[in-house]
């Protein structure tokens, strides 16, 4: 019996005429993620990729090839599939020797079934009852349950075979990473940004991420925290270098030299100025962070738009209109929350003032700038002395963009 699974689109079924190249990111995408796994077949079919083993190295891997797989954004549902000839006796055959085992540990079942090939001389309704039938003789334990059953057993003809499986269970959806562009995440370490990422990495964008360090403020313990965090969200988001700024030197001349209640937007404008130097060095188009209306001093409305205008690249804030609690279901579904948690500090809890402004005017802000004539060349020297750290989503050694 061989086994292989089956990937289905989504939205990327409506992209018209760039829908050939949608399908080209994913196929590409898929080939990578399970290259040291075995040998696996990427192919297309009737708006379904297929993932087939080629290899028993990779059948012996085909529980982790189905985690990957889950994880790649521009899939809507997917499952793992018997394939067999079409012919009505090697299906029920295939059915029970691939179903059989799980048929005999419940009470209730119903067939469903999708005849693509026409030419196959059953219809989907005399296909179920065939293969029903057939079951319910093999397990005359079970019940028809059309409505609530225990499991449905799927059989879809199509043009290259019969495949027999369960239920089809949801991909991670989306598009696929890297048709919408590149952007930079500002990944603080927090709960909020890896879950941006992935939210981001969701609509098809590839993404690298910027990280602000302040040592001795910040420890070695939070740089490595950041890291893990990127390397987690790796396997949705893909392949990315997290940049590490050396932020001491430019948060110190702020912290001396500006009002105190200006200091976490005077900060992060000039993250975002360094940000923004680095997105354009390496072509992103966007930088992302994991911002939430109101749900600190520096994001409210009037902050937020003196932080915006700091530089000249969208700003994208998928986490905007969210509550930390729909925030923290997501980071515990994509598996950051318990690292985010780690009670390592961050650049952007030092320094902070007791009560900070919450509706900052522009002119204000760049008054206080003007007062700081030496910040521009700390940050220039700040993005000259980054630190690039490669993150794998298959925490390997080689050296693949």
């Amino acid at each position: 019996m061989k086994e292989i699974i089956m990937c289905y689109q989504g939205e990327m079924a409506l992209k018209g005429l760039n829908r050939a190249s949608f399908e080209s990111v994913l196929s590409k995408s898929l080939r990578w993620r399970m290259k040291d796994l075995g040998d696996f077949k990427v192919y297309k079919a009737q708006s379904t990729m297929y993932v087939e083993p080629q290899d028993e190295q990779a059948q012996s891997n085909m529980n982790e090839a189905y985690d990957r797989v889950s994880k790649v954004f521009g899939l809507a549902a997917l499952s793992r599939a018997a394939v067999c000839e079409k012919d009505m006796d090697i299906i029920k055959a295939t059915a029970e020797e691939y179903l059989g085992q799980t048929l005999r540990t419940i009470k209730t079942f119903k067939v469903e079934a999708k005849r693509s090939d026409k030419s196959f001389p059953l219809k989907s309704p005399e296909l179920c009852r065939e293969l029903g039938g057939f079951l319910l003789s093999k397990h005359p334990h079970l019940r028809v349950d059309v409505r609530n059953p225990d499991l449905v057993v799927m059989v879809e003809v199509r043009d290259f075979g019969a495949y027999v499986h369960g239920p089809k269970e949801p991909g991670a959806g989306g598009l696929p990473v890297g048709t919408s562009g590149r952007a930079i995440t500002m990944l603080s370490g927090g709960i909020d940004s890896p879950v941006a990422a992935w939210y981001m990495a969701r609509r098809g964008l590839a993404l690298h991420h910027i990280h602000f360090a302040s040592p001795p403020y910040t420890s070695q313990a939070a740089q490595d925290k950041v890291k893990t965090l990127a390397q987690q969200i790796s396997p949705y988001t893909g392949n990315c270098i997290l940049y590490v700024v050396p932020y001491t030197t430019p948060q110190e001349y702020i912290r001396d030299h500006a009002p105190d209640v200006l200091f976490t937007v005077l900060m992060r404008r000039s993250m975002m100025r360094i940000a923004n130097r680095i997105a354009k060095e390496i072509d992103a188009k966007a930088l992302i962070t994991g911002e939430s209306l109101a749900q600190v001093a520096s994001q409210t409305l009037h902050a937020l738009a003196c932080t915006d205008a700091a530089q000249d690249l969208p700003v994208l804030r998928p986490l905007i209109g969210m509550d930390k609690s729909e925030i923290t279901v997501v980071a515990r579904k994509i598996g950051t929350f318990e690292t985010s948690i780690l009670p390592f500090e961050d650049c952007c809890t030092i320094f902070t003032p007791p009560h900070p402004k919450t509706k900052p005017t522009l002119e204000e802000i760049l008054e206080a700038e003007a007062a700081m004539p030496g910040l521009a060349e700390l940050e220039e020297k700040a993005a000259a002395e980054v630190e690039r750290i490669r993150i794998d989503m298959r925490q390997t050694e080689e050296d693949e963009f």
